[in-house]
């Protein structure tokens, strides 16, 4: 099967994605709610493009292509969309993402440098009682990632997501965190974080320490 992709022939499987054929080319496209070694899941809206015929952008993870496909990673509108979305979820934290995070790198690659909507923000919400694992709430953007990750890739289910809309957030055990879930201490659901709302206790001891060192 052959799709064209920003102008150049490519030749894809059937049952290939759009993101597939777009990275597996050599192009790129951001996204937030994906990753790899997970189902797509299509619920961020960053991953737009524009597809010759479509009435508007299209979500690439969750896109297969068709023989003949035009599709463009370059498209004004896609890329209005993606950056609006980013901006948005910028506009809930209640500081910047670190520079290391994928989100800072996401708003780097689509031009955001801040947002255009003020309001709300999430307060500061920290979950320390994990041996291993730190959950700031107030950092989590409801991606997914890692229930997903802790779902498909571990088995061990001990996330969910509660909520709705700005109240949306990600929740272990019952009022007992991390500590007395399910969880397995496998660290999935803080390598996929993509703004280290999960993270390793030890790495942001580390964060601290440097911070408070002047460094």
């Amino acid at each position: 099967m052959q799709v064209m992709i920003d102008g150049n022939a490519v030749e894809v499987e059937p049952g290939t994605t759009l993101l597939e054929a777009i990275r597996g080319s050599g192009g790129e496209v951001a996204s937030l709610c994906y990753d790899e070694r997970m189902d797509p899941f299509g619920a961020c809206r960053v991953c737009m493009v524009g597809v010759e015929g479509a009435p508007g952008p299209l979500p690439s993870c969750t896109t297969l292509c068709r023989e003949g496909m035009e599709i463009s990673t370059t498209d004004e509108t896609a890329l209005r969309v993606a950056g609006a979305v980013v901006e948005l979820v910028l506009s809930e934290l209640p500081e910047a993402p670190g520079e290391h995070t994928e989100l800072a790198a996401v708003a780097k690659q689509l031009n955001v440098t801040k947002t255009r909507w003020t309001g709300a923000v999430h307060e500061k919400d920290e979950d320390l009682r994990h041996p291993y694992l730190a959950f700031r709430h107030e950092l989590c953007i409801s991606c997914g990632r890692c229930v997903r990750a802790c779902d498909e890739v571990q088995g061990a289910f001990a996330l969910t997501v509660t909520g709705r809309g700005f109240s949306s957030n990600v929740a272990a055990g019952v009022d007992s965190g991390f500590a007395e879930s399910s969880c397995v201490s496998c660290g999935a659901c803080a390598d996929t974080c993509p703004t280290d709302a999960i993270v390793e206790l030890r790495l942001l001891e580390l964060a601290i320490e440097r911070n408070g060192s002047g460094e």
